[in-house]
């Protein structure tokens, strides 16, 4: 009797310890999330820097410095980094009127162009990490959608 006791008192001890293979396969499971993120993103910024070849290079330039008093700098621009929404509206519906960007006032329009919500996240994707950017901010094609 005193033995089947003592069984039971080590399977249970046994049985309550921490288990590493479970915390190995939870570890394994967020780094492989995590790279899948960084997949999904880095293929992004590729489709988003053809957009930005094809639709935003003329005014914005190739360094992202823009055209100083009528263009806007998207390179370490204080309004991208403040003002995410409103630049993906911009990129998504076009905009016009006063804006202040690293201190310069642009009162200019940039027309709709035409993009669709993809090609919006993309390129914003690109442009948040251009040029020295290092914008925390992931669009997705569901925040464009939103706005």
């Amino acid at each position: 009797m005193s033995k089947i006791i003592i069984v039971g008192i080590m399977a249970l001890t046994f049985l309550s310890c921490p288990s590493n293979s479970k915390k190995s396969n939870l570890s394994a499971q967020i780094d492989n999330s995590s790279k899948q993120d960084q997949s999904t993103l880095e293929a992004s910024i590729i489709r988003g820097k053809n957009v930005y070849e094809d639709m935003c290079i003329t005014c914005h330039m190739p360094n992202g410095k823009g055209v100083p008093k009528a263009f806007p700098p998207l390179a370490d621009s204080d309004y991208l980094r403040a003002k995410q929404t409103e630049s993906i509206k911009a990129v998504k519906y076009g905009m016009s009127g006063e804006i202040l960007v690293n201190g310069v006032t642009y009162n200019s329009t940039m027309a709709p162009l035409g993009l669709s919500d993809e090609e919006v996240a993309d390129v914003m994707n690109y442009i948040n990490n251009s040029w020295g950017n290092t914008i925390e901010n992931f669009v997705t094609i569901e925040k464009v959608s939103e706005l």
